[in-house]
């Protein structure tokens, strides 16, 4: 009988990870035990995709707000230091931001507006344009913006980011001041050594402070990319993709991914026998349509996976093909057409094709992470581990 289904996403329940915990075995063993116990068949080509929280979790890899306030001191010079476009988040940056305070004895805390890199809105557009401010220009002292937009809130956490964050300054023990301005050289009118807190545009914004004449610029990737004092580290990010762990923790972006990822695979093949994918997954890339929160807050989707899911889909629309070049036919004499046009295709790039319009060829691992992102949610599903069944396949599988 021919299969009915198409791509299916399973939530995979797995105990609690500790530091030390032998992670690719007991994702291996807790996707066979799932499979063995709900009556499903793991096949090759399958994807199993582990949160990259557990994975650094059983790493291991945190640090101290002391560490970044010790490489931040080292590496900025400890005087006053201009915080640049950090998101607004109290789990993402806050933690960050004490840290960075600790190491300085004035910050410069340079805020975007309306809204921060990810979609995080300090005001609107339409309270911009009520009150004559041009974004792309203006820069506003925090007297200002008070006086022209009082205290706003964030409609989702109720927080006053602009006040949160001072306090966060002060009761560090640095000295505050706080700006508003969308163009990075607004920040050298205060300061010549810049911490830029971006995540997706932080290299343009490197290059424009330097060309501008900064005399230090260091970006959150730039922070504890080795360890201080025996703290964890991710040589590749940094401070970006990092998480509060405690008042005075964080959990860092996990390190040696594709490490993980292959010896998972290997685990797999050894208990089941079958080809099947592996990545880690952090936040997915979407956004949110009420908050217009763009979600990727981590500087990747995915920061390892196995070399069969490197690449985009090349696919065809089939709705572009029932109602373009088979729009006479219809039934069995409709599918068999539609299936023999999707034989065809093989490796050759239908990009600038017409069938292909409207298929969005983005990365397989930004697309099935986005996917695993939803499926295994952010609170207490406890499924950090993901398995996706039948990604690759089309309508003629």
């Amino acid at each position: 009988m021919q299969r009915r289904t198409g791509t299916i996403s399973r939530g995979i329940r797995c105990p609690i990870i500790r530091e030390g915990d032998d992670l690719a075995k007991i994702v291996c063993d807790s996707v066979v035990e799932a499979a063995e116990c709900d009556g499903f068949e793991l096949r090759d080509k399958d994807v199993v995709a582990v949160t990259e929280s557990i994975l650094a979790r059983s790493q291991g890899n945190y640090a101290s707000v002391d560490a970044i306030a010790k490489d931040v001191k080292a590496k900025l010079g400890g005087e006053t230091v201009g915080v640049i476009f950090p998101i607004l988040s109290r789990n993402r940056f806050a933690i960050c931001l004490k840290g960075i305070a600790m190491g300085c004895k004035k910050v410069v805390l340079m805020l975007s507006y309306p809204s921060d890199e990810v979609g995080n809105h300090l005001l609107t557009f339409d309270q911009l344009d009520e009150a004559g401010v041009n974004p792309y220009s203006d820069v506003l002292t925090l007297a200002k913006y008070r006086e022209l937009f009082g205290e706003n809130k964030h409609e989702f956490t109720g927080v006053d980011y602009v006040d949160y964050y001072s306090q966060i300054i002060t009761e560090a023990g640095a000295e505050c001041e706080v700006v508003f301005a969308n163009q990075a050289k607004a920040i050298l009118d205060y300061t010549d050594c810049i911490l830029t807190c971006d995540i997706h545009t932080r290299a343009r914004t490197k290059r424009l402070l330097k060309a501008a004449g900064a005399k230090v610029v260091c970006g959150m990737d730039d922070i504890l990319t080795e360890s201080i004092d025996g703290n964890g580290f991710n040589a590749d990010f940094g401070l970006l993709g990092s998480n509060k762990s405690t008042e005075d923790m964080i959990k860092l972006f996990p390190k040696d991914c594709n490490e993980f990822v292959n010896k998972a695979q290997q685990y797999l093949m050894e208990k089941t026998g079958k080809n099947i994918e592996v990545m880690v997954y952090g936040d997915g890339a979407f956004k949110d349509p009420q908050g217009k929160i763009w979600e990727l807050a981590d500087p990747c989707v995915s920061p390892g996976y196995t070399k069969g899911l490197e690449g985009t889909p090349n696919e065809l629309k089939l709705k572009y093909l029932a109602d373009n070049d088979f729009k006479d036919l219809s039934g069995d004499e409709l599918k068999k057409a539609i299936s023999e046009r999707i034989k065809e295709k093989g490796e050759e790039s239908l990009v600038g094709n017409m069938a292909s319009q409207g298929t969005t060829p983005r990365k397989f691992t930004d697309l099935i992470g986005s996917l695993c992102d939803l499926t295994s949610g952010s609170g207490d599903k406890g499924t950090p581990v993901v398995l996706v069944q039948g990604y690759f396949d089309n309508y003629t599988n």
